[in-house]
């Protein structure tokens, strides 16, 4: 089978398309015919060994896959060669075959396509974990996304609308803006043009946001908990602007406010059951047409390496999915 290696770190352009051995499914396993990869920031990280997950080289990277149960292992029950599946891997996607836990493989509703659950799963689990979960989110609250045309941001614009907040979607440029409005943001932050605190307070009447959530980081993250609510919450989900900011404790006393710490892989290992909820739970609003990916861009298998370029270099809107 073919796979997109990585077998040094580095940048995208380094990665290595080979023939390889196809997976065997060992006891509790199951193999996984990929029919599709979504690709996410950490899949940057991961290949320039800035991740927290560290894998042995060589290894593919793609956190999330769709696809069809091609072989089960020792003991598998539950599920049956030819069943649709979705998981999260954390990496290895970026291959025609893949062997993963057979507890991590999820059933797709008969109602998503391959490439959607690729881009369902780390997006929309990570945003709603963060808001119901970390955030406590009540209808009526003002929401603030950075990031909000990213994978991440704009399914935290999509459940925060369906959770009854009012959201403010902030990002880099008009044309990122307008996807947020078209996936339900009620009022939208140019911050490469506008004061990100100074916009924030005027369009929550001095107030300022109930909740912010930021995977953005760098310098926005300061501005934006200066304009958080009296016991407001500031979800903290990751940097992709590269720098983790140095916040002023100070802030957090003069507020009574919190930063809060978003990390949605450790619960699902932690917490198996309370994920396992919530993924339900994503499935229904999906069912009711309240959510859906927005798949701005696909890439065959060969060309993986610009999908990560894409993310890397922030041009990317909704999500990016490679098809194996």
């Amino acid at each position: 089978m073919k796979t997109l290696l990585c077998k040094q770190f580095g940048p995208p352009e380094s990665l290595v398309l080979e023939d390889v051995p196809s997976p065997v499914a060992g006891p509790g396993m199951v193999v996984v015919e990929v029919r599709a990869c979504g690709v996410n920031f950490p899949d940057v990280l991961i290949i320039e060994d800035k991740c927290q997950f560290k894998p042995s080289l060589p290894f593919a990277p793609g956190g999330e896959i769709s696809g069809v149960v091609k072989e089960l292992g020792e003991g598998v029950t539950g599920l049956a060669v030819g069943d649709r599946v979705l998981a999260s891997t954390g990496f290895g996607g970026f291959a025609e075959e893949i062997a993963i836990p057979a507890a991590a493989a999820v059933p797709i509703p008969e109602s998503m396509d391959f490439p959607t659950a690729a881009a369902f799963l780390m997006t929309y689990g990570t945003s709603y974990y963060a808001l119901k979960d970390r955030a406590h989110l009540r209808a009526g609250e003002n929401l603030v996304v950075l990031g909000a045309a990213g994978g991440v941001g704009l399914a935290a614009v999509e459940l925060g609308k369906a959770m009854g907040a009012r959201v403010i979607a902030a990002a880099s440029s008009e044309e990122k803006l307008t996807v947020c409005r078209e996936h339900g943001a009620d009022e939208t932050i140019d911050y490469s043009q506008e004061n990100l605190k100074d916009r924030m307070k005027e369009l929550t009447g001095g107030q300022g946001a109930d909740v912010v959530y930021d995977p953005v980081g760098g310098s926005y993250s300061e501005l934006a908990i200066r304009a958080t609510a009296w016991e407001g919450r500031f979800l903290v989900i990751g940097f992709a602007a590269g720098d983790i900011p140095r916040i002023p404790l100070n802030l957090t006393l003069l507020k009574s406010c919190q930063i809060v710490g978003v990390f949605w892989g450790a619960f699902v290992g932690r917490n198996p059951e309370d994920n396992r909820r919530n993924t339900s739970e994503l499935f229904d609003l999906f069912a009711q047409g309240r959510i859906k990916p927005y798949v701005s861009s696909t890439y065959p298998l060969a060309r993986g390496a610009e999908a990560i370029e894409e993310i890397g270099g922030r041009r990317a809107r909704g999500k990016i999915v490679v098809l194996p």
